[in-house]
């Protein structure tokens, strides 16, 4: 799941001995304090958004780590002739009770550079947005793999706004500059790496969500259907006794399609009938069943 968050960029200016080794680190040749200009960033944190998703607090360490050596560029657009910046120090916060990755970059001194330090002290350049990739998401009330659900975002259930938890990271891939990160399609990348879009994505974008909770509960008993197959075809091959285990006749039904297990199911019943014929408990000679008479006892 690609990700992209907005967040703030903070002026700062001259590295500190400690802040130059960790720039060193990265660079080919030795920088010296002079020919480097540091500022800080935060690039996310752990509480809803706009778009009623949030990161899970227990995942930013670890993606806090993946930041470190990424680039900085301008407006996602992934190319080495936008690189401005690239971060060399991340660590969580916790302040007021939000938790979130607080993180340090470095900009190289001289020409189009200064203009860029220029623009982030005069507060211009500030707002970032961060990509990175998540490989969970989860609905806040049910716990379930967000879109597999009935659940929406921004909808409040029991006195709880519902949101999607981003769990799991995956990859840190960059920081960008962006102009208006406030628009509304400025947050999220949506879908497992490869951009999948859900149902319930396309149906809260173009106002089909009643229709989606109808589907979602069809497709529910559907489920609750094709368990109830499962269970009566690995029952009547146990009555069978076709000398195969229990849990392996589970393994073989849960992968059968619905209609397989039909078929399966029909065929098992017209054996079990030749097993195990029908009998009358009472039998009753022809001269007692030529009575006419409503009742026989």
């Amino acid at each position: 799941m690609d990700i992209r968050k907005e967040s703030h960029a903070e002026g700062a200016g001259v590295p500190t001995e400690q802040q130059l080794m960790a720039i060193n680190t990265l660079a080919k040749a030795e920088l010296t304090k002079e020919q480097v200009y540091v500022f800080s960033l935060r690039l996310c944190d752990d509480q809803i958004d706009r778009d009623y998703e949030r990161f899970d607090t227990a995942a930013l360490p670890e993606l806090a780590k993946m930041f470190i050596g990424k680039s900085g560029i301008v407006d996602h657009k992934w190319s080495s002739s936008g690189q401005l910046a690239r971060i060399f120090s991340t660590e969580v916060v916790c302040q007021d009770g939000v938790s979130f990755i607080k993180a340090w970059a470095y900009i190289r001194r001289g020409g189009d550079g200064d203009e860029w330090i220029a623009d982030i002290e005069a507060g211009i350049k500030k707002e970032v947005s961060v990509g990175c990739a998540m490989g969970e998401s989860v609905c806040s009330i049910c716990g379930a793999e967000y879109g597999s659900c009935g659940h929406g975002k921004g909808e409040i259930y029991d006195g709880q706004v519902c949101c999607a938890i981003l769990r799991n990271p995956v990859d840190a891939y960059e920081f960008s500059f962006v102009a208006v990160p406030a628009q509304p399609n400025a947050g999220v990348l949506k879908g497992l790496n490869k951009r999948r879009i859900s149902l319930k994505e396309l149906a809260d974008e173009y106002g089909a969500q009643e229709e989606f909770r109808v589907m979602f509960q069809m497709a529910q008993l559907g489920k609750q259907y094709a368990k109830q197959l499962e269970d009566d075809v690995v029952r009547m091959c146990l009555s069978l006794d076709v000398g195969i285990e229990e849990p392996v006749l589970r393994s073989a039904a849960g992968k059968m399609a619905p209609e397989e297990l039909m078929k399966f199911k029909d065929a098992l019943n017209e054996r079990m009938v030749k097993s195990y014929p029908m009998q009358m408990q009472l039998g009753c000679s022809k001269t007692q069943c030529s009575v006419e008479s409503g009742y026989l006892i």
